[in-house]
């Protein structure tokens, strides 16, 4: 990194700096040179995809499983505007990416016509961004191009979310000042420093509650795994020796194989020991849990006001009141020097399946419980997995897969977009070097499954099995009007994975099942099982979701029925 230097040499500069290897993204004329800028150095390498989805949850899938920042770089216009479902994923569970898009140059400005790729104004896409990330810039001064980028990645990494650069095509060749800090900077980064003050009494408040409490909890969120606290939420777990629970979207926060972890906790449509153990609570300790429907089961949470603490989002509340300035991180190990009552109860792992998938060589077709059985006997007895979900009846399914310690598990448990896995599990496999095991609803396959014809150029092999009921099976309990409108056409999933340089299974039995995944298992490409289920069929969180729903939903619809009588 020199005084003076081209806007793209420093960016790849920058990037090296910071420890990026991969950045994703897909041409066009806008992005050109950035995208070659980018691409000229052999240590940072360019992974193309064939959507701009695909490479926006690719990056995202990259991020979560290294725990670094994911990079993107894609066209103004057509290529920006596809790119902002998954950005917005990212923002809402807190995934740090860095967008780079290009742009028309001044001189193209300056002409007063319409430029291709433009949607209303010139400025609309960074706008657009504005909503999805929390910082972004668009580089036009060579004085302070470079000291913006710095002030964007630095906010990407210390709230863990998406960050837009906008840099239009006449600006990467531009020469720019490198202010001499950035030239002596190490290339580390940091969290939101916390007020010291404040998390030690917020820690001692909460202790002492802690010690006053014979039946405690503590629920473990996303923002444990964001904020590199999974390690201290450990120690912090055995030194209390209390059940821990994890979230929807904290899933994989706390090891799922560890003695103390008891399942997650999905408010009333959890498993009924669960929901018995969190009803016994006389004390419950929240650690980066959001609030949100998917975490709760689609029901209020339920707060022991004056028997809860809850730090997420860089506040504690504490009973009646709220320690600001305050991470989760550093709360966390606030407490771990704090006195600690230990408790010594025996917590036994809850979920909604039976302890073994079912054995023999039934000929009977394979239901959905089936499937994530096995699955669980797979990865009890083959290391070095992690699990992807994807939205639909998998999510919820996926609640019940339990991954190893030496694994783990991703999953949009709160945005929850459909087509998110197969791409994420791309990027996830490419950056950690675990193989992964996507869950993907035949529908969310049609969306970006596709994308998984790039894992021969990745050097990576995913097992993808596609849950096949032919159609968006997860809405037709409660669509009995038009269920042809859940229709999608058939395609030949497993033929689709041999065409694309990968092996293909199909299964309609637990049997055929097991010997798929044991051969997908050998296999050094990547491979899809198909595996055909009642139309019918769902994961049994699926079915409490959807029953809890039409609950709620009675006497809403009592009382409109009501209030129409009462009216005629």
């Amino acid at each position: 990194m020199n005084k003076r230097m081209t806007l793209g040499s420093f960016l790849v500069a920058y990037l090296r700096k910071i420890g990026v290897r991969h950045v994703f993204g897909i041409p066009g004329d806008l992005a050109l040179k950035l995208f070659f800028a980018l691409g000229q150095k052999h240590d940072l390498e360019i992974l193309t995809l064939s959507h701009e989805p695909g490479v926006g949850f690719a990056a995202d899938g990259y991020a979560r499983a290294t725990g670094k920042i994911g990079v993107i770089c894609v066209t103004y216009g057509a290529g920006g505007h596809n790119m902002v479902n998954p950005v917005a994923g990212s923002f809402s569970e807190r995934v740090p990416l860095l967008i780079f898009s290009g742009g028309p140059g001044e001189e193209e400005r300056k002409l007063g016509t319409l430029i291709h790729h433009q949607a209303r104004e010139i400025e609309s896409q960074h706008r657009i961004y504005e909503e999805v990330t929390c910082a972004s810039r668009v580089l036009t001064d060579p004085l302070r191009a470079a000291q913006e980028l710095h002030e964007v990645v630095r906010a990407i990494w210390a709230e863990q979310r998406p960050g837009y650069i906008e840099i239009h095509r006449d600006m990467v060749d531009r020469e720019i000042v490198v202010p001499d800090e950035l030239i002596e900077w190490d290339g580390r980064l940091h969290f939101h420093e916390s007020d010291a003050r404040r998390v030690e009494e917020a820690a001692r408040e909460t202790a002492a509650m802690l010690n006053q409490s014979r039946k405690p909890v503590l629920i473990a969120g996303i923002e444990i795994h964001r904020f590199k606290a999974s390690h201290e939420l450990v120690q912090l777990a055995e030194k209390i020796g209390a059940p821990v629970f994890t979230t929807v979207l904290g899933k994989g926060a706390f090891p799922m194989d560890h003695p103390l972890y008891m399942g997650v906790h999905v408010g009333p449509i959890s498993p009924p020991p669960i929901v018995a153990r969190i009803d016994a609570a006389d004390f419950v300790l929240n650690l980066g849990c959001l609030k949100t429907d998917m975490n709760f089961g689609n029901r209020p949470p339920h707060i022991i006001q004056g028997r809860s603490v809850w730090a997420v989002d860089r506040h504690v509340d504490v009973k009646y009141h709220t320690y600001v300035n305050v991470g989760v991180r550093d709360f966390v190990r606030a407490l771990l020097r704090q006195d600690l009552r230990r408790h010594r109860e025996t917590v036994v792992y809850a979920s909604n399946l039976p302890s073994r998938a079912p054995a023999g060589p039934s000929k009977a077709p394979i239901k959905v419980s089936q499937i994530l059985a096995t699955v669980n006997e797979f990865l009890a007895a083959h290391h070095g997995y992690m699990v992807v979900a994807e939205a639909g009846d998998m999510l919820f399914g996926g609640l019940d897969i339990r991954v190893p310690h030496d694994g783990t598990y991703l999953a949009q448990g709160f945005y929850a977009s459909m087509g998110f896995a197969i791409p994420a599990a791309l990027g996830a496999q490419l950056g950690s070097g675990l193989r992964p095991i996507v869950l993907a609803g035949d529908g969310a396959f049609q969306m970006t499954g596709p994308e998984i014809s790039q894992a021969p150029r990745f050097g990576v092999n995913p097992i993808v099995i596609v849950i096949n009921n032919g159609g968006w099976g997860i809405f037709r309990p409660v669509a009995s009007d038009r269920r042809d409108l859940l229709e999608i056409p058939p395609w030949p999933y497993a033929k689709l994975a041999v065409d694309w340089g990968g092996s293909g299974f199909e299964a309609r039995t637990a049997a055929e099942l097991h010997e798929a995944l044991r051969a997908a298992h050998e296999c050094k490409t990547f491979a899809i099982i198909n595996v055909e289920v009642g139309r019918d069929d769902l994961s049994p969180v699926t079915l409490k979701y959807i029953k809890a729903a039409a609950r709620k939903s009675q006497p809403v619809a009592a009382s409109k029925a009501r209030r129409s009588t009462r009216g005629k």
